[in-house]
């Protein structure tokens, strides 16, 4: 009997553990699932790292393109492409 309860203590918190370890790590990965359409308005295209610290984005929105650079000291809009 305390065999028993021994592994029981033990196995539960480890399933429950690993049943939210893999409810978090569905709900991450869940926008990057390829064939599910999307919904938001804004979407990141593409980036490119340039420097350390600074990344190019492609951000399209409502059907135009807009080109931001990402840096430590904010986002600045580079270019706009689109009606």
């Amino acid at each position: 009997m305390w065999s028993y309860i021994l592994k029981l203590a033990i196995m539960l918190p480890l399933v429950c553990g690993l049943m939210i370890g893999c409810l978090l790590l569905w709900r991450k990965f869940e926008t990057r699932m390829p064939g599910k359409p999307t919904t938001r308005l804004i979407a990141v295209k593409e980036t490119m790292m340039i420097s350390p610290g600074v990344k190019l984005a492609v951000i399209e929105f409502e059907g135009r393109r807009l080109l931001v650079s990402v840096a430590r000291s904010g986002v600045t809009l580079v270019d706009r492409v689109g009606a």
